[in-house]
């Protein structure tokens, strides 16, 4: 198959959405920007449509889609017995990156559901997947565009280098700003219960669902999870290297990690390390930085791409810091987590 790219800034032409609008009434794949990650859509309500997505992907059946929408109308005919809660964070957080479970009716493709009688919904922010959506006026499915495993994509070189060929389009919108995949909530529980971290925290969650909860598989290694939202199986967002994650006290994690390089001389070693700890290091194959620690949000917008440099290295170890289990060190933490398949050194 013979992909077409569509380069646009802020701004897609409508002859650009009518063809982008043809693929996905043929049930055909799109891969488009959103704030978060790119997405790889297809059309949420054609089964054979999603099919593709999976076949894509790589991606396990039982890992639900979440369906994206430009307006509250389009809840229409895809959920029902939307609850007070669910009501309220829709009214302070869309559009934004923020997937809401809730109860599906019977117009839903178990393809998107995995078979779930609930289904993941979102309104991105990002202005060109709006207008897609808007323009397409229908329910678009679109996971992570990524194989499914590697760490997901925040650039239109990355999905390139992942899914040419595979899709009829590819929507080049620059840089992902978030970086991670939104946050997802179960409504259909009482309280309300987190999934899925991402950019809007628990801390954020609280101001409208005060007893909102987290589930405890965030930060589990529980492989055993039948998974109610995509992100929720262990192994996810994984480099080829293997990968450690070091938590503690900075200067602690610094000489650890040194200790390790100078002990491996015979690897390849990268270190993902932060502004305040970047100069402490030596001997590393491949040394970058996230971010500063005072900005979180900068280091979930650099995870996905770093880790991939660490691939591009051909590097057989990642030695990556942890961070603090709080804001949006959460959301970063669970996908460290993931990306290291579990193998954390705590207490440092």
């Amino acid at each position: 198959m013979e992909t077409k790219i569509i380069k646009v800034d802020n701004k897609i032409t409508e002859d650009q959405l009518k063809d982008i609008k043809e693929v996905f009434d043929m049930g055909g794949l799109v891969v488009f920007p959103t704030e978060t990650v790119y997405g790889l859509g297809a059309d949420g309500l054609n089964s054979e449509a999603l099919k593709k997505v999976y076949k894509a992907k790589n991606r396990p059946g039982d890992n639900p889609l979440i369906l994206h929408i430009a307006e509250i109308s389009q809840l229409e005919g895809i959920v029902e017995n939307i609850g007070e809660d669910a009501k309220n964070m829709m009214e302070m957080f869309w559009p934004g990156p923020l997937t809401l479970i809730m109860n599906r009716t019977k117009d839903v493709p178990n393809e998107a559901t995995a078979g779930l009688e609930t289904v993941a919904v979102r309104m991105p922010e990002h202005k060109v997947a709006r207008d897609i959506l808007s323009y397409c006026n229908k329910p678009i499915a679109a996971p992570s565009a990524n194989l499914s495993g590697k760490p997901s994509t925040t650039s239109f070189e990355r999905v390139f280098e992942d899914l040419n060929g595979k899709v009829e389009i590819i929507v080049d919108g620059g840089k992902a700003s978030v970086g991670i995949e939104s946050t997802v909530v179960d409504t259909t529980v009482n309280p309300p219960l987190i999934l899925r971290p991402g950019k809007i925290t628990r801390e954020d969650l609280e101001v409208i669902v005060p007893n909102i909860g987290i589930d405890e598989s965030i930060i589990s290694k529980d492989e055993s999870i039948i998974p109610k939202s995509p992100g929720q199986k262990y192994k996810h967002y994984a480099p080829k290297a293997e990968a450690y994650c070091f938590v503690g006290n900075l200067d602690n994690v610094v000489k650890e990690i040194n200790k390790r390089i100078a002990e491996q001389k015979n690897e390849k070693i990268a270190v993902l390390a932060t502004d305040e700890t970047i100069d402490g290091y030596e001997g590393a194959h491949f040394i970058t930085s996230l971010g500063s620690r005072e900005n979180l949000e900068e280091i979930a917008s650099n995870l996905f791409e770093d880790l991939r440099k660490c691939d591009d290295e051909k590097v057989d170890m990642i030695y990556v810091e942890g961070f603090e289990l709080r804001g949006l060190g959460v959301s970063i933490m669970n996908r460290l987590l993931k990306a290291c398949s579990g193998r954390v050194v705590f207490g440092l």
